[in-house]
């Protein structure tokens, strides 16, 4: 193993050592999480995190950002972990080359909103649970941001972990050889199990390890995991050869969409954060829609965007989830009305 991963998993095991009561404690086999997860991808657990209130993610932390309910505090300190989905790619203005992270992604969105008297945006194209602990490229690890006066800090991270870009390959390739069929679902279940519910559970506990490890060290922050929006039609009808999937395949990468999710919510209820649902409201602009109504790009863009990924639409969407959880000083307040950007 190179050294670089050695001090990697070494910071790991610290943060996880200290990160006291905030999350559910795993061992080596990882069977609580694993169990657990297993029965949210089943849909009973699903369906029993969907009923949890916000206020039970807490686990006895202060309700808002700043510590109050709907509204921060004069010293508000945010920080931004995630991959392409929170960075932003190609879309207006590109601040990072390295990480192709825009100034115009949700948490600068949030920040331009809400006024935080610090914010720092570690999100970086790419990244996996591993990019929390070691650096990519002149990103350093995205977990140094967080500190002891930190605030908010959101999290959006797993679908490299999952493998959305090897994904996406593999059932656009097999897609010609089976239009009509499941090609891509298939072949993920050609052993009789299916691989990628197999990879969402062992992302699980990377994400509980990633959660504990920002608490350890912001243990008075608010923590919320962010979901992955609407990408493919809700509805499981496809839109070939726009999006090059064969039509058993649409309602099944939905599916696995939604799994991956799903453990993303039971993963922050367990670990003391709160969960932003970013599908719901991005449900009827996914990339087969018509460009002026889509917020998700399809491989082909026609919007500044990544392949697969939102524009700056669909930013602003998981934006406003993302306030509407954390409550920002307006809406907290019962002000109402949108936001402007």
């Amino acid at each position: 193993m190179a050294a670089g991963q050695d001090k990697a998993n070494d910071s790991a095991a610290h943060d996880a050592k200290g990160a006291g009561t905030g999350g559910v404690r795993v061992g080596p086999s990882g069977r609580r999480t694993a169990v657990t997860v297993a029965a949210a991808l089943g849909g009973a657990l699903a369906l029993t995190a969907a009923a949890v209130t916000p206020a039970a993610a807490h686990s006895g932390r202060p309700s808002g950002p700043g510590g109050g309910h709907g509204g921060h505090a004069p010293a508000a300190h945010y920080v931004a972990l995630g991959d392409s989905y929170t960075a932003g790619p190609v879309i207006p203005t590109q601040v990072d080359a390295i990480c192709a992270r825009s100034d115009n992604n949700y948490p600068s969105l949030v920040n331009r909103t809400d006024h935080f008297a610090s914010f720092t945006d570690a999100s970086c194209s790419g990244a996996t649970t591993a990019e929390m602990w070691k650096p990519q490229g002149t990103n350093g690890p995205q977990l140094d941001a967080v500190h002891r006066d930190t605030t908010l800090v959101t999290v959006q991270i797993g679908g490299n972990d999952v493998g959305f870009g090897p994904i996406i390959a593999t059932c656009a390739g097999l897609s010609v050889t089976d239009p009509a069929g499941a090609p891509c679902k298939d072949h993920y279940r050609a052993t009789g199990v299916d691989q990628l519910t197999v990879t969402i559970l062992k992302t699980a506990p990377k994400i509980a390890q990633v959660l504990r490890a920002v608490h350890s060290r912001a243990p008075r922050a608010e923590v919320v995991v962010v979901g992955y929006p609407d990408l493919l039609p809700d509805d499981g009808v496809g839109c070939f050869p726009s999006v090059p999937f064969a039509a058993g395949d649409f309602p099944y990468l939905r599916d696995v969409e939604k799994k991956l999710n799903a453990m993303l919510r039971v993963e922050a209820l367990l670990n003391g954060a709160r969960y932003v649902d970013t599908y719901k409201p991005t449900v009827g602009h996914d990339m087969c829609k018509a460009p002026a109504d889509r917020w998700i790009e399809p491989l082909v863009p026609a919007s500044p965007a990544a392949p697969a990924h939102p524009n700056a639409k669909g930013e602003q969407s998981m934006a406003q989830a993302v306030l509407r959880t954390v409550g920002d000083g307006r809406q907290g307040s019962g002000h109402g009305g949108p936001w402007h950007w």
